[in-house]
């Protein structure tokens, strides 16, 4: 089963074995060295054998003086993506055209899983070409030397640590060596970028070799990913949402994705199919609305299965990307771009100002993050209808500007300006001499 996928993983895995797992051992100082011994005394605390904690570390400390996966832990791009530029850059001619040549392949080689867990295989083959292009980029980073530095005095740590302690279990369960442990700088792992905590929760022995291979046994990856979003509540009978379009009149504040009501009464209110027409699903299904990039972008209808992928990624726009994807998979639809929408530019600046502004003014407890969460975007609406403008939740320059303006005392009105004094020469009692 998929032979030809091991057999160039193997190789792979040999190429990353001298070349990746080399280490330049940095002098650690005495901090370091304190916090890793009690780092390791917690790990035993918890259950991890000396053994293990001996594979794992040797006499390794894995110190770096100034750690890669921290600095990718913390650096985050200037400018923030459009919803329509990040699906168009996920989800394009070529990983479509490759995502239904594997589709084929999957379908006659898998059918009974989507039997075993209720999950269509379009959807499957969605998530691998995304989180690995097919397997293609599983991660160059070595698990225990990341996860040991990331839970080292991180914005973090809580997380990664633990993270680490399940990577140490999954090590003595399988008598894993840590070459074998390969992935992400966060952590992910194998074709669908488990973290490690999701491994051992939801990790499937499909071909039944007793070891739970995410890295080099197609069999195990896709039946853990099935096994993962069934256990998340996946509903198979029912679509993940489609693009939609708005009336001219359509009150704004009624987006999000909180703001569920059934097919029917969207209906009602004058949302319709691209085409048109009403909307086709199911009357009773509830859905959300969706305008990731605002009133001028696309708008999107989203129900539970929509939700389920912002579990496995709390982005909507990598939900929608997945969702796309495993439509145009499962159907032979010719590509076409989200269309492009000229937005103003955000950056995560301008996002963290908003989050400052609103947690100042309106009290809210965001995070300030320069993230464009949900929770940001109902901040954003409030902030809009504050200064009376259209509540979709996305900001712009316009409302950038307000808020640097913003005064305690007058809020966004503009206080009355002084009245200008007139040149001496154009008062009235002077116009008419000369």
């Amino acid at each position: 089963m998929f032979k030809f996928i091991k057999i160039m993983i193997l190789l792979l895995v040999g190429v990353y074995s001298f070349s990746s797992v080399v280490f330049a051992k940095e002098q650690a100082p005495q901090e370091w060295l304190d916090w890793l011994d009690d780092l390791k005394q917690e790990m035993r605390d918890k259950g991890i054998s000396q053994a293990t904690i001996d594979k794992a570390y040797g006499d390794n400390t894995y110190y770096h003086k100034a750690p890669e996966v921290v600095k990718k832990d913390k650096e985050q791009t200037e400018f923030i993506l459009t919803s329509q530029e990040y699906i168009n850059r996920l989800v394009n001619p070529y990983r479509v055209n490759q995502a239904r040549k594997y589709y084929k392949q999957i379908k006659q080689q898998y059918p009974q899983l989507e039997e075993e867990y209720g999950i269509l295989l379009n959807y499957l083959v969605a998530f691998w070409a995304i989180e690995t292009n097919f397997g293609q980029n599983k991660g160059k980073y070595h698990i225990i030397d990341g996860l040991t530095n990331l839970s080292y005095k991180n914005r973090r740590s809580t997380f990664f640590k633990n993270e680490l302690y399940n990577v140490l279990q999954i090590m003595e369960r399988y008598n894993l060596s840590g070459e074998k442990l390969m992935g992400s700088w966060a952590g992910a792992m194998g074709h669908f970028q488990f973290m490690p905590s999701t491994y051992n929760a939801y990790g499937v022995d499909y071909d039944g070799d007793g070891i739970v291979d995410i890295w080099d046994s197609f069999d195990d990856a896709i039946a853990s990913a099935a096994n993962y979003l069934h256990s998340l509540g996946w509903k198979s009978n029912e679509p993940w949402g489609g693009a939609v379009i708005l009336p001219w009149n359509f009150d704004y504040t009624q987006t999000g994705i909180n703001n569920t009501k059934s097919v029917e009464q969207w209906n009602k209110l004058g949302v319709r199919q691209p085409n048109g027409h009403k909307l086709a699903w199911n009357a009773t299904l509830k859905g959300a609305i969706l305008i990731p990039d605002g009133r001028k972008g696309v708008a999107y209808m989203v129900f539970g299965n929509f939700k389920k992928i912002m579990i496995w990624n709390r982005s909507e726009n990598y939900a929608l990307a997945i969702g796309i994807l495993a439509d145009y998979i499962d159907s032979t639809h010719n590509y076409i771009p989200v269309k492009s929408v000229q937005q103003y530019v955000l950056t995560n600046k301008d996002v963290k100002l908003i989050q400052n502004f609103a947690n100042r003014v309106l009290k809210t407890h965001l995070k300030e993050d320069g993230i464009l969460g949900p929770k940001t975007k109902e901040a954003v609406k409030q902030i809009q209808k504050k200064a009376g403008m259209h509540q979709d939740g996305y900001p712009d320059y316009q409302l950038l500007n307000k808020i640097k303006k913003y005064n305690p005392k007058t809020g966004f009105k503009v206080p009355p300006q002084p009245r200008k004094k007139l040149p001496k020469k154009l008062l009235p009692h002077n116009i008419n001499k000369g």
